[in-house]
C-alpha cells in the first residue's frame, strides 16, 4: 500500500526545486533548535545535579559519557542510516520504498535497546570501572545509567523515528518533539532531585519522563494516515537488503560514537594518572569541558541533520551543483558556531565552569581545559559538516574514516605522548592538536572526492542525453 500523499504536508520534492538558504532555514533551524534545546537541557540538569549532589556526583556523570555514547550508538546506527535512505529513496521518488524503511527502523530500534540494556544491565559496574569509575564515584554513576538502561526502549524508537520524521519533509514536527522531551525533563528533574531527594537518579528518571512524551508525539505521527510517510500493512516486513544499507550508512555514526566512548575512557585515565590527588576533580572538570563542548557540537549536529535530507534528495535526483552549494553554507554556518565557543571559553571559563560547581580546584583544572582545548576549535564545525556530508550522499566509508581520524587515529596516539610530559595540560593539548589535523584532512579529502563525483555525475548526465 503506497502511503498517503493527501496531505497539508508539501512534497518532499521542494528539496529539489527550492533554494538552499530557504530549505537549510526551513529544515536546519528546526533542527538547531531542538538541538540547542537539548544541549541546554544536558547542561541544566548537570548544573542540577553538580548543585544539588555536590562535585563527586559531577565526577559520577562524567564516567558515565562514555557508556552513555556507547548506548546512544548503537540507536544512530539504525537511526542516521534509516534517515539517509528514506531521503535517497523520496528522491528517487520512491515513498513505498520509504514507509518500509519506517517499519524496519522500529523493529531494530526495539532489538538493539533490549540487548543492549540487558548486557549493560548486567556488566554495569565492571563497565563503569573500566572507563574510569574510583570508589567515590561509582554509586553516582551506577545509580544514573541503571534508570537510563532501563529507559532504552523508549529512547531508541524515539530517536529512530525522530529522525525519520525530519528526514521525510516534516522538520518542524521533529524541533516538537525534541522540544517536548527537554521541557518534561526540565520541568521533572528540580522536582525529582531536589522536592523529592532523590539526586542524581532523579536527573536520569526526568530524562527518560521526557523521552517517553516525545516518543508517544512521534509515534503518533507514524500510525496516522495523514503523515506523507507513515506505518502501513508491510512495512514491518524485515528487508535484508534494507538492513544492510541501514548499517551500512549508519556505520559511520555509530563509529563516531564508539570513538567518542573509546577515547573519554582514554582521556579520563589520562587525567586519573596526570593529577594524582585531583585525578577526580580533574575528570569532573573534563565533564564540565566536555558539556560545554557538546553544546556547540550539537548546534552543528542540528545543521547537518537539516543538511541531510537536501542532500540525500539532490544526490539522488543527480543535481550536483545544489550538492555543492548546500554543501558550502552548512560549512560556514557551522564555523561560526565553532567560532562562538572559542570566544566565550577563552574569554569566560571561569563563569561558565561557576555555572556548574563551586569547588575552586575543578574550576581551576577547567579553566586550563577550555583556554587549551577550543585554541583551535572554529574549524571542528568544518571538520563535522564534511564527514557528515559524505554520509549524506551514502558514502559511508569516508564519513568513517574522517569520524575515525579526529576522534581515534590522531588523538589516542597524541593521548600516549603529550600527557605524561605535559601532564593535565598535555591531555587538553592532545584534543586541540587532533581537532586541527583532522580539519586539514577532511578539507582536503572534501576537495578530492568532489572533482570525482561532480565528474560522475557529469558523465552520466551526458550518456543519459
Amino acid at each position: 500500500m503506497a502511503p498517503n500523499v493527501s496531505t497539508k504536508q508539501s512534497s518532499p520534492a521542494v528539496l529539489g526545486t527550492a533554494t538552499i538558504g530557504q530549505l537549510l532555514l526551513q529544515y536546519s533551524l528546526p533542527a538547531i533548535i531542538a538541538s540547542l534545546a537539548t544541549s541546554l537541557y544536558n547542561i541544566v540538569d548537570s548544573i542540577f545535579i553538580g548543585r544539588g549532589v555536590g562535585a563527586m556526583a559531577i565526577t559520577g556523570l562524567a564516567i558515565t559519557f562514555p557508556l552513555m555514547n556507547l548506548v546512544i550508538a548503537f540507536c544512530v546506527l539504525v537511526a542516521v542510516g534509516g534517515a539517509t535512505i528514506s531521503s535517497i529513496f523520496l528522491g528517487q521518488r520512491n515513498p513505498e520504498k520509504a514507509a518500509m524503511v519506517a517499519g524496519n527502523v522500529t523493529i531494530l530500534c526495539l532489538i538493539h535497546s533490549v540487548v543492549i540494556m540487558s548486557v549493560g544491565l548486567f556488566f554495569l559496574d565492571d563497565i563503569l570501572y573500566m572507563f574510569g569509575a574510583t570508589a567515590e564515584t561509582l554509586p553516582y554513576a551506577h545509580e544514573f545509567m541503571v534508570i537510563i538502561l532501563l529507559g532504552t526502549p523508549i529512547s531508541y524508537v524515539f530517536l529512530g523515528l525522530n529522525n525519520l520524521m525530519r528526514a521525510t519533509g516534516y522538520p518542524r514536527k521533529a524541533m516538537v518533539s525534541a522540544l517536548l522531551s527537554v521541557g518534561v525533563n526540565v520541568v521533572v528533574a528540580p522536582l525529582l532531585i531536589f522536592g523529592f531527594d532523590w539526586g542524581i537518579r532523579g536527573a536520569a528518571t526526568a530524562t527518560i519522563c521526557g523521552q517517553f512524551a516525545a516518543f508517544v508525539w512521534v509515534l503518533h505521527h507514524f500510525i496516522s494516515r495523514n503523515s506523507f510517510i507513515h506505518f502501513t500493512r508491510g512495512c514491518w516486513r524485515l528487508s535484508l537488503s534494507m538492513i544492510k544499507k541501514i548499517y551500512s550508512i549508519g556505520l559511520s555514526p555509530f563509529l563516531m560514537n564508539c570513538c567518542a566512548c573509546l577515547v573519554v575512557v582514554f582521556i579520563n585515565k589520562a587525567l586519573l594518572d596526570s593529577a594524582g590527588d585531583q585525578g577526580n576533580l580533574a575528570v569532573g572538570a573534563y565533564g564540565i569541558v566536555n558539556r560545554t563542548t557538546t553544546f556547540f557540537v550539537m548546534i552543528i549536529f542540528g545543521i547537518t541533520q537539516g543538511m541531510q535530507p537536501i542532500l540525500g534528495y539532490n544526490f539522488g535526483a543527480a543535481n550536483w551543483e545544489r550538492v555543492k552549494k548546500t554543501l558550502m553554507r552548512g560549512i560556514w554556518i557551522a564555523t561560526a558556531v565553532a567560532g562562538t565557543g572559542f570566544i566565550l571559553t577563552e574569554t569566560i571559563p571561569d563563569v561558565i565552569s561557576g555555572m556548574f560547581t563551586t569547588d575552586t580546584g575543578m574550576v581551576t583544572i577547567a579553566r586550563d581545559g577550555f583556554r587549551i582545548y577550543f585554541l583551535f576549535y572554529p574549524v571542528v564545525g568544518a571538520q563535522i559538516v564534511i564527514q557528515n556530508y559524505f554520509q549524506s550522499i551514502g558514502k559511508p566509508k569516508l564519513s568513517i574514516f574522517l569520524s575515525l581520524t579526529r576522534q581515534l587515529i590522531f588523538l589516542v596516539p597524541l593521548l600516549w605522548i603529550l600527557p605524561p610530559r605535559y601532564g593535565v595540560d598535555g591531555v587538553w593539548i592532545s584534543m586541540c592538536a587532533s581537532d586541527l589535523i583532522a580539519f586539514l584532512l577532511a578539507l582536503t579529502t572534501a576537495l578530492i572526492m568532489n572533482r570525482r563525483i561532480g565528474r560522475q555525475i557529469q558523465r552520466i548526465k551526458l550518456k543519459n542525453g
